[in-house]
């Protein structure tokens, strides 16, 4: 896959360049990114802060994670797409909420990893011999 990797939130306000692969593509099936998504799972590409660059006003919003860290969101004030999550204390580790449209090879952004599977639908199926979690590791 050649770097960087264009994308923007639905209605294009914001932008960001990934200039590298992600550190690690996780699945998370907790109640918070069932809501954020609208699914049965959000998928989560961690990367470092020095391999993405974003353009574009953006609006945030936080809350106390069940670690007691704080999560920040950042969206788009427009569409209102999640942009990223970080933890003030990690500011380095971004965890981009993007999905990942248009791309010739979107296996970069397959999840390896599972997590808080023990809030997963009933109905949702993970793959076999897929690793999990049952909660945040």
């Amino acid at each position: 896959m050649e770097f960087p990797i264009h994308g923007a939130c639905q209605c294009g306000q914001v932008t960001y360049e990934l200039l590298a692969a992600p550190q690690r593509v996780v699945a998370c099936h907790c109640q918070e990114c069932q809501k954020l998504s609208g699914a049965p799972f959000s998928v989560t590409v961690m990367v470092s802060a020095e391999n993405i660059r974003f353009s574009g006003e953006m609006k945030q919003w936080s809350r106390i994670a069940e670690s007691g860290n704080t999560n920040i969101a950042k969206f788009c004030p427009d569409c209102g797409v999640r942009i990223y999550h970080v933890n003030p204390a990690q500011p380095d580790a971004i965890k981009l909420k993007l999905k990942p449209t248009g791309l010739a090879d979107d296996s970069l952004f397959a999840p390896s990893h599972h997590l808080w599977v023990s809030e997963k639908l009933s109905w949702d199926t993970i793959p076999e011999g897929m690793s999990t979690a049952e909660k945040q590791s």
